[in-house]
């Protein structure tokens, strides 16, 4: 009979171990360490760059398949919550784990938008930043700085303090986001309208002028909705990894949020969709596609926005991003760069060379063209992709401070570096012989 068990052979030792597998694919690392050519040995490590195949937590949040291009919060399809939910519904069930009845709905949204206004001094502390800081930044620092005007948010342990943290990230960092960008303008702040929805508020703090009451279009309403929903969260992500890296030390969910907002501030990243805009708009036309792709199969270019570190199909998200995208056109017409987008898709999803290497686009690759198509500014990109992730951030916090396994976050090394040496004094070292040797490579 077949026992769930990995037999591993040390050709050193000629010794057997024998490692159980849980879960149907999963080995402990801390079983592999009992591999020792003597008692005294520290045991074999795994070595794993970027995490490329290893699994730092259990999750219930979010499953990707990546191969199959699935993708699925708390079990649902992405794509039903992106046709029939809005962002608030779907930020409920990614923090509590189920869809909400209409009553507790009701509640969360109330609970959510009592919590928009931000304290005044908040608005005198980002007005500390110059004039011209990028919106991430002004971002980054605030939300940090957060944590001091919330200093109850220390007890991670307390479950409605908890509850409250996130209610307050989720409520405010609209606002934040909105003033960061109003700053960016020399404009005025805009205070939160409760009455419109959550995508509609957002909207009314960034472009409300001299109006009453700022009414958003329905249609560009929806479509940031859906953006928000596609980017409410995405497993063991950069920023999320960032996210439960830094909440392992239990510290308070601001200073961690700071730091998965600062991870995401990579153009590897959030600010992925602008690398995509800025491509397109150096290629210019659509007779210059070719020319693009005869240059990246040379190794010369990227091609940013196709590939993915997790799907090996077409990204789900981005057959989403791209129907919403001519919803939008219809009011704001047609950005000219999505024809050379589709070009290039339309080579790409052809050509052997694109195929084999399974590089299909992602959501980085139409989403730009539709926030470039509402007005906002290239710095603003990964800004937005901060709003909707809050949510995200905050379940995966919670879930790592509730997780009796995890501890505080503290990867192994293989040094390779200098042998024990001893200290001379100063004035007998050698002056180096050369430029090269003066400068360390080490920055």
């Amino acid at each position: 009979m077949a026992k769930n068990t990995l037999t591993v052979t040390d050709n050193r030792t000629g010794k057997q171990y024998e490692i159980p597998i849980e879960e149907g694919d999963v080995i402990r690392a801390s079983h592999i360490k009992e591999i020792k050519v003597s008692p005294s040995d520290f045991g074999l490590m795994s070595y794993d760059p970027a995490f490329s195949n290893t699994a730092s937590c259990r999750s219930k949040i979010t499953f990707i398949d990546g191969d199959q291009g699935i993708l699925r919060y708390r079990g649902y399809p992405i794509e039903e919550l992106a046709d029939k939910s809005n962002y608030l519904e779907t930020a409920y069930l990614i923090v509590k784990g189920e869809l909400p009845d209409v009553k507790h709905f009701r509640a969360w949204e109330q609970n959510i938008k009592k919590h928009t206004m931000v304290h005044e001094n908040i608005k005198k502390f980002m007005e500390g930043f110059r004039y011209d800081a990028h919106p991430m930044g002004v971002l980054v620092g605030t939300v940090g700085a957060m944590s001091t005007f919330y200093p109850d948010a220390k007890n991670i342990f307390d479950l409605e303090s908890r509850r409250l943290q996130t209610r307050r990230l989720i409520g405010k960092m609209p606002t934040i986001a909105a003033a960061a960008y109003r700053l960016s303008r020399g404009l005025p702040y805009v205070y939160p309208d409760n009455e419109l929805s959550y995508a509609g508020n957002f909207l009314a703090m960034l472009f409300k002028m001299t109006e009453l009451r700022y009414k958003p279009n329905p249609i560009l309403e929806r479509a940031l909705d859906v953006l928000f929903i596609l980017h409410a969260d995405h497993e063991q992500n950069c920023s999320a990894n960032a996210m439960r890296s830094v909440g392992s030390s239990q510290v308070d969910p601001y200073s961690a949020t700071a730091a998965a907002v600062a991870a995401l501030y990579g153009p590897l990243h959030g600010g992925a969709n602008e690398q995509v805009i800025r491509m397109l708009m150096e290629i210019g036309s659509v007779k210059n596609v070719a020319d693009m792709i005869k240059k990246v199969k040379g190794g010369e270019r990227l091609l940013m926005g196709f590939g993915h570190r997790v799907y090996k199909n077409y990204d789900p998200r981005a057959k989403i991003v791209k129907k919403i995208a001519y919803e939008v056109f219809e009011v704001t017409g047609k950005n000219p760069l999505i024809d050379i987008a589709l070009e290039l898709e339309r080579i790409a999803l052809e050509d052997d060379y694109f195929v084999k290497r399974k590089l299909y686009p992602n959501v980085d690759f139409y989403s730009g063209i539709i926030y470039q198509a509402m007005g906002f500014p290239m710095t603003m990109f990964p800004v937005l992709f901060a709003i909707p992730r809050t949510s995200g951030w905050m379940a995966q916090w919670a879930e790592m401070v509730r997780d009796p396994e995890q501890k505080i976050a503290r990867p192994r090394q293989i040094y390779v570096g200098e042998p024990t040496r001893p200290y001379s004094p100063i004035e007998a070292r050698l002056e180096p012989t050369s430029r090269e040797d003066a400068v360390s490579d080490n920055i």
